[in-house]
């Protein structure tokens, strides 16, 4: 029962990030996105005029925002699928759930962005935060698919 509370308070807070995330109107997500770049690339070049800034933000922006959606889905899917693995779910079955509740929620969080100041929903972003979330899953089946074979086993048998 303490494992359940524990990984769903998980899921939860994952899906709370994202949600705040999703508040932040152009200009704040924007200059979020900025900071992130600027903040790498000082890591490997430190004097860089205005004008170079500005270009690395223009070649890194759009990648940088779209690796972002990616990963705190790829978390948002390993989150999802360890929890809902404690109510003995069929292995395809949990999957598949996970998957989808993924998918619904990268949905919703694209509709609120329709109602933040500047921002907008995209389809290709719930499916890029779908693909996140799947590769997420499939990472946590392959590193424990023997235990989740043999508690499927213990199930049946």
């Amino acid at each position: 029962m303490k494992k359940k509370v524990i990984k769903g308070l998980i899921v939860v807070l994952c899906m709370l990030s994202i949600f705040l995330f999703s508040t932040d109107n152009s200009r704040e997500s924007t200059s979020k996105s900025n900071r992130v770049i600027l903040g790498i690339t000082n890591l490997f070049h430190k004097d860089l005029s205005n004008k170079e800034k500005e270009k690395i933000i223009d070649m890194f922006f759009v990648p940088i925002r779209k690796m972002a959606h990616f990963g705190i889905y790829l978390v948002l899917g390993i989150s999802l699928i360890s929890f809902l693995r404690e109510f003995s779910i069929p292995i395809l079955k949990l999957l598949l759930l996970s998957i989808f509740l993924a998918f619904l929620y990268a949905c919703s969080d694209e509709i609120h962005q329709l109602f933040v100041p500047g921002r907008s929903g995209q389809f290709s972003d719930v499916l890029l935060d779908t693909l996140g979330a799947s590769v997420g899953i499939f990472i946590y089946y392959l590193l424990f698919r023997k235990r989740l074979n043999y508690e499927q086993e213990e199930r049946v048998g």
